[in-house]
């Protein structure tokens, strides 16, 4: 079985290598976009398992990547992590009638995270 892909989206580079770290310990393969743009072109090439999402970015933000993977051939397949420090309900319904399959309160640790996947069947 070919090994599970994750595509890790944030503009902190900081978060990608935390979020690489705890991903690779569920046994992912990691890559990592630093925004909306090139985490499209990314699942382009190649459609990852799971997406793990950060919601404010530059050049294109989460919600806008997020409608637009849906809209791409085979982009209903990964599921979907926000990741944000957005704590409103409004935006975190946003985000899950958008295509999210689950969010991720910023700052995560490894048994959150963990633990979200168990919850979409990434793990």
């Amino acid at each position: 079985m070919d090994a599970r892909t994750c595509l890790i989206v944030d503009d902190s580079r900081i978060i990608r290598k935390v979020a690489r770290r705890i991903v690779e310990g569920l046994g992912f393969e990691v890559d990592e976009a630093a925004d909306g743009a090139e985490a499209l072109a990314w699942c382009a090439s190649a459609m990852p398992d799971v997406v793990l999402l950060d919601w404010n970015m530059p050049v294109m933000d989460g919600l806008s990547f997020l409608q637009r993977l849906r809209a791409l051939p085979g982009g209903e397949a990964p599921k979907i992590l926000f990741c944000t420090v957005e704590t409103s309900p409004e935006r975190i319904a946003e985000a899950l009638s958008a295509g999210a399959d689950d969010y991720v309160m910023k700052p995560f640790d490894g048994e959150i995270l963990q633990s979200k996947f168990a919850e979409v069947g990434a793990v």
